[in-house]
């Protein structure tokens, strides 16, 4: 009989627990389908918004940075700041996640792949842009290692690298508004503002390395460190070109279909 009650006795247990775990499953999907998606895609919409106004804002001090002479110690300081990115990143991924399997378990949400795919090649791109800032960090550290005594560009060529970095962080917050529009008249009007940006980007870019080539004259010996100023300024543009961001999105969301496909053909 004890052997009886025993065995009953841990049905019974097992069942309340199999009970308790139902209706905390329940629970969490009625969440997900009433409550969870909005709120948890706008807080990674937001973060996302934070990262790209964080770049933004240290590309303006590095545009302000190269008029003058610079310390090493403030090139530095904004070389730590930038690897300082990585740890946003992991912050805001985080926030994604949470957005993407909200949406992934809401059928209630409209072309939820969509916003998945959007958000996160967003993050994509901004992420590769924060590895790039890190690196133009470093050309600029080691150019005010080269010029200690001097002034580290000459006053045109810093003069129109001030332009430059600041359009380039106009480019990176309209590309984060882009990307976290949820209104299609938002994100046409984003669209606007991120090629306009770029255009004006590009043809900045163009008249700094022609001043460059001449500059390069006189420091023959920084000529890498100015190609390397070039080179980490033509991968932001491409990165958030808007036409590359198109053919990304669309191969992302080919790839997530099939594989949709494949798991329930």
């Amino acid at each position: 009989a004890m052997l009886v009650l025993g065995v009953s006795q841990v049905a019974d247990t097992a069942w309340d627990r199999v009970w308790e775990t139902l209706i905390g499953a329940v629970v969490g999907l009625l969440f997900n389908l009433l409550l969870a998606p909005p709120v948890w895609v706008r807080s990674a919409g937001v973060s996302i918004d934070s990262l790209a106004t964080r770049m933004g804002t240290m590309l303006r001090s590095m545009g302000e940075e190269v008029v003058g002479n610079n310390p090493v110690s403030r090139a530095a300081a904004r070389l730590h700041e930038a690897r300082k990115l990585d740890h946003d990143i992991v912050e805001v991924d985080a926030s994604l996640r949470q957005a993407e399997e909200s949406l992934t378990l809401n059928p209630r949400v409209r072309q939820g792949l969509l916003h998945r795919v959007v958000l996160r090649t967003g993050l994509d791109t901004l992420e590769i842009c924060a590895v790039v800032l890190r690196v133009l960090s470093r050309t600029l550290t080691d150019l005010a290692k080269a010029r200690t005594e001097e002034t580290l560009f000459p006053a045109d060529v810093a003069a129109l690298l001030q332009e430059l970095f600041g359009q380039l962080a106009e480019a990176v917050e309209s590309f984060a508004e882009l990307v976290t529009s949820s209104l299609a008249a938002d994100g046409e009007a984003a669209e606007d503002r991120l090629a306009e940006a770029l255009a004006r980007s590009r043809a900045t870019r163009d008249r700094v390395a022609d001043l460059l080539l001449e500059d390069v004259q006189e420091h023959p010996r920084q000529w890498q460190l100015h190609g390397a100023l070039l080179a980490e300024i033509d991968r932001v543009l491409a990165e958030l070109d808007i036409d590359e961001r198109t053919k990304r999105l669309g191969e992302e969301l080919d790839r997530r279909s099939a594989e949709a496909h494949e798991r329930h053909p």
